[in-house]
């Protein structure tokens, strides 16, 4: 009889429970709180440390969580990739602005991508950290979801060791034995055990030369001195004589000009003498006209004398 009251308390206490959960769910759906898309992403290395329930966020603030991590193995390449699908619960971001339409395509054209990271060094876990990476690639694997496949790059040990992974470590193994063995060669050289009395030999002359650089500066610099101070003295010389140099030189350019000018005036006095028209040409072809006459004169008596020497005595024979 003492059980039953029992048995009808706990069986009242899980009706309420219930009741209490129907109303919460009711109230968060009817609210939107519940509202969620669902995305994809694909990775293609380990994520290990990332467990179901792990937090997706935007620059560390929370906006969904991993809802399932699975393994897609690719028979005709034989690739294996990791799908890891989670809730997107976009009422986390407050919008602001004009634009109705969705932007989730122009901020992953502009570099938004998800990459897992460490939440604790401690303890190992990883989240999903959404931030810009303006200069990697849109790369999305060719998988069959119905969910929107957000894509994805690869944390900075994975890029590294992917590095590490394409370098030829027996290639550069033989190569850094091959320059140990050539430095080896060299150091027991000859002339490399050499190389430290030459070395001597070479500062030493290099003191020598030093010694007589200075010992010739110190024997030249008193007569640098001299030839300095003669120098300043020209200079100074040259800076009086220079005024009346060019003073002398002003005065014979203009005593040129005025001789100059007296020639130009003698010139045109001589174009007037003997120009065409004017009157000392006239008297000129007048006076050899004159000259012209008494020459044939004196060539008339020249052939009558050597005709008739006896003329200057008797005259003519035709003036009888």
């Amino acid at each position: 009889m003492s059980e039953k009251p029992h048995t009808v308390a706990i069986g009242a206490f899980i009706v309420g429970a219930l009741l209490i959960s129907i109303v919460i769910a009711i109230f968060v759906l009817g609210s939107g709180l519940g509202q969620s898309e669902k995305i994809v992403m694909v990775f293609n290395g380990s994520v290990k440390g990332l467990n179901i329930g792990a937090p997706v966020a935007i620059r560390g603030v929370q906006v969904g969580q991993v809802t399932s991590i699975k393994i897609v193995l690719n028979k005709d390449t034989l690739d294996i990739l990791m799908l890891v699908e989670a809730d997107f619960r976009a009422q986390n971001i407050q919008t602001v602005g004009t634009k109705k339409e969705d932007v989730t395509e122009e901020l992953i054209h502009r570099g938004l991508r998800a990459q897992l990271n460490t939440q604790s060094l401690l303890t190992g876990l990883l989240y999903v950290e959404m931030d810009f990476h303006p200069n990697s690639e849109v790369q999305l694997a060719d998988i069959d979801s119905p969910h929107f496949q957000f894509p994805t790059i690869p944390t900075d040990l994975e890029r590294l060791a992917m590095k590490l992974q394409k370098m030829d470590f027996a290639k550069l193994a033989d190569n850094v034995d091959s320059a140990l063995n050539g430095i080896n060669t060299f150091i027991t050289s000859a002339d490399f055990q050499a190389m430290p009395i030459t070395l001597k030999a070479t500062l030493d002359a290099v003191t020598t030369l030093s010694n007589q650089l200075q010992s010739q500066l110190a024997s030249s610099m008193p007569k640098l001195d001299l030839v300095l101070d003669g120098t300043a003295v020209t200079v100074a010389n040259a800076n009086k004589q220079l005024p009346i140099i060019s003073a002398g030189i002003t005065k014979n350019l203009d005593t040129l000009n005025q001789a100059i000018t007296a020639f130009e005036t003698a010139m045109n006095d001589i174009d007037e003498l003997v120009a065409a028209d004017s009157p000392t040409t006239y008297r000129m072809n007048e006076a050899l006209k004159e000259l012209a006459l008494a020459a044939k004169a004196m060539q008339q008596l020249a052939k009558t004398l050597e005709e008739q020497p006896e003329a200057l005595i008797r005259g003519r024979r035709g003036d009888n």
